[in-house]
């Protein structure tokens, strides 16, 4: 994967923590761990998103079209 550079600016506090990870071993490198953790903040959010807009949806009318669709299909599957 190709990776490009940024700069980023931390809390001197964060840093220290951060640091300490590093230095623990926990991340070989400030770079793994910030890549990591935007990463997973990436993942959370994605899900999230789906998360609301499936609860935007009316079950009873998703279910009645499931069924319906399922019903209408069964002549045309093949036999096991």
């Amino acid at each position: 994967m190709r990776m490009n550079k940024v700069a980023i600016t931390l809390d001197r506090t964060l840093l220290r923590e951060l640091d300490a990870l590093v230095k623990q071993r926990v991340f070989a490198s400030r770079s793994q761990a910030i890549q990591q953790a935007v990463a997973e903040k990436l993942e959370r959010s994605k899900r999230r998103r789906l998360a609301e807009q499936c609860a935007l949806l009316d079950r009873e009318y998703e279910q009645a079209f499931a069924d319906e669709s399922f019903a209408s299909g069964l002549e045309t599957w093949p036999e096991f």
